[in-house]
């Protein structure tokens, strides 16, 4: 049976392998810091920069990940055994994302290989995370009472596609490497006209949460 700390220790855990994570995304940095030695800061910062980069883009792709995975589990109660499973593979992508981001760090952003394990591994993380969504619509008594029945695969969906188009981009035209995830700036509008022409279709049923 399936119980209320039970969801607890799971949501515990989940937060817990995620912070791990994001701290281990500075520990590159720190053996920089310690082999400073003579040379200045600013020396360091100026022959560095591209790691202080990639660390800052992984910190604040990691940190976007971890707010969906909160925003989607505000609206949840319980879980089953397919939900479970499917987010411990969400936190598989999250723990691995350090190392593509150190290989990053080594070889270069221009790298078509290390590129494409970086944003394929940012792929399986928003397609686990999207999986957990369907996994909550089809099982509406996981879901709050106050958002039962309203959960859409919509918004999720855009995130994946969008995703999926960086890592296309990537891998075909690595000559501009990781500026490509600044399409991912399109997913918060496209969403939000979503649920405008959600809105507009289904004007007696309730807006998909946030």
């Amino acid at each position: 049976m399936h119980t209320e700390r039970g969801f607890d220790r799971l949501v515990n855990f989940s937060d817990a392998v995620v912070a791990i994570a994001i701290t281990l995304l500075i520990l590159p940095l720190v053996d920089l810091a310690a082999d400073l030695k003579d040379a200045s800061v600013l020396d360091m910062l100026e022959s560095n920069w591209p790691q202080f980069l990639v660390f800052i883009i992984s910190f604040a792709v990691i940190g976007r990940f971890w707010l969906n995975h909160h925003r989607l589990y505000e609206n949840v109660i319980g879980y089953n055994s397919a939900l479970l499973w499917v987010n411990l593979l969400w936190l598989l992508t999250i723990v691995f994302l350090p190392f593509p981001t150190e290989l990053i760090s080594s070889t270069g952003q221009n790298n078509p290989s290390t590129a494409a394990l970086y944003v394929g591994t940012m792929v399986l993380t928003t397609a686990s995370g999207a999986w957990q969504q369907l996994i909550l619509i089809r099982n509406p008594a996981l879901q709050a009472e106050a958002v039962r029945g309203q959960l859409r695969m919509g918004p999720s969906l855009i995130a994946l596609g969008l995703m999926l188009v960086v890592f296309v981009m990537v891998v075909a035209v690595p000559e501009f490497g990781l500026l490509w995830l600044f399409l991912l700036v399109l997913t918060g509008p496209g969403q939000a006209v979503y649920v405008r022409r959600f809105k507009r279709l289904n004007p007696g049923r309730a807006v998909p949460p946030e």
